[in-house]
């Protein structure tokens, strides 16, 4: 090159446009992937579920990486995300889990007081979640696009374990997190390491970026947030930034909340339905934003899902740092022919 000539311009492709886009960089067309895209709504991997129940699969890395490579063709996705469950670390920690064909994560017996919680065993990966280490190792040596890793959140994961199965109100958690605020910090000190630990093998095993998933803590008013969970969240995205990926931070019911999980951290926020795209982005000033697409609607017609996909774009208003996503994981009865047809719409509309 000559000396003093321009450097020359970076052109984002599907192998990166991901990763740029959570780093606020210049991409070709908005990235989109959607949770839950390895899952229920593909025949290849219900007739892999014929003789392999999810846990299974979690304990065989070649499957694992299977499983999680299903998506990336048939939909044309711009990353991948790990298979996994949120609870998949919590039996390393000497937790019993079951899960159950449509109820989810079964924890009996649930953790019930300060002697269950000081009984949690700190997370070993190599011996907890080896295959699904060796998975990721698997799909990084076959796929075309990014490997997302991710976590539950501690406020989340505690929900499980002291609710025993997933539960709308979390009425025994809160009750300890008011009656015994000292117990329940040290449950979420406990998960926050074992969540630090498991995120960092995921990434020295190849994950190029990682979401953490705090699914019920919508449940909390601001006040509850700032001060239970808070500090906790904020501890942990700055144990996760040596890492040096991008992180994205996620809730459900969250609209209320975004601002203080914005200065909890997370490179990336990402939004349900529930708020309009532009009215969450203006809460978050300087970070990227993912989402937000109603689950619901993909079970069509195509017309009404195109309206509400154009509407998303509009919101990010050609904005940098937009990854497209829904505001939840994909139902089960949606079409992949209508997610792949969503993922060629996002990037028409979108070129640059």
């Amino acid at each position: 090159m000559t000396v003093g000539a321009p450097l020359p311009i970076t052109i984002a492709t599907r192998a990166d446009r991901f990763l740029r886009a959570c780093r606020r960089e210049a991409v070709d067309m908005t990235p989109v992937w959607f949770m839950r895209q390895a899952g229920r709504s593909l025949p290849e991997y219900r007739a892999v579920r014929a003789r392999a129940s999810l846990l299974e699969i979690t304990r065989d890395a070649t499957l694992c990486a299977e499983v999680t490579l299903q998506p990336v063709d048939r939909l044309g996705v711009d990353a991948a995300i790990l298979f996994a469950d949120i609870t998949s670390p919590l039996p390393g920690m000497g937790v019993p889990l079951e899960i159950r064909d449509g109820v989810g994560p079964v924890i009996d017996p649930p953790l019930r007081t300060s002697a269950d919680i000081a009984a949690l065993r700190p997370l070993d990966t190599s011996e907890a979640v080896g295959p699904l280490l060796d998975a990721i190792r698997l799909v990084r040596a076959a796929c075309p696009v990014p490997l997302i890793g991710f976590a539950g959140a501690p406020f989340t994961l505690a929900s499980y374990l002291v609710e025993g199965r997933s539960s709308r109100d979390a009425a025994r958690l809160l009750g300890l997190m008011r009656e015994e605020p000292a117990a329940f910090r040290q449950l979420m000190d406990r998960l926050a390491d074992a969540t630090v630990a498991y995120l960092t093998a995921q990434v020295a095993a190849g994950v190029q970026a990682v979401q953490l998933f705090d699914s019920w803590v919508g449940i909390l008013s601001p006040f509850d947030y700032e001060r239970m969970v808070l500090p906790v969240m904020r501890g942990l995205f700055e144990r996760l930034a040596p890492l040096g990926v991008p992180t994205i931070h996620f809730g459900t019911g969250t609209g209320g909340l975004l601002p203080l999980m914005a200065s909890a951290g997370g490179d990336v926020m990402g939004v349900d339905w529930r708020i309009a795209l532009g009215s969450a982005w203006t809460q978050l000033p300087g970070r990227a934003v993912q989402g937000n697409l109603d689950p619901s609607v993909l079970l069509g017609p195509w017309p009404r899902i195109e309206e509400q996909a154009r509407w998303v774009l509009a919101q990010a208003g050609g904005r940098g740092g937009h990854v497209f996503n829904l505001g939840h994981g994909v139902l089960p009865a949606t079409s992949p022919d209508d997610l792949r047809r969503l993922v060629e719409l996002v990037h028409e509309a979108s070129a640059r």
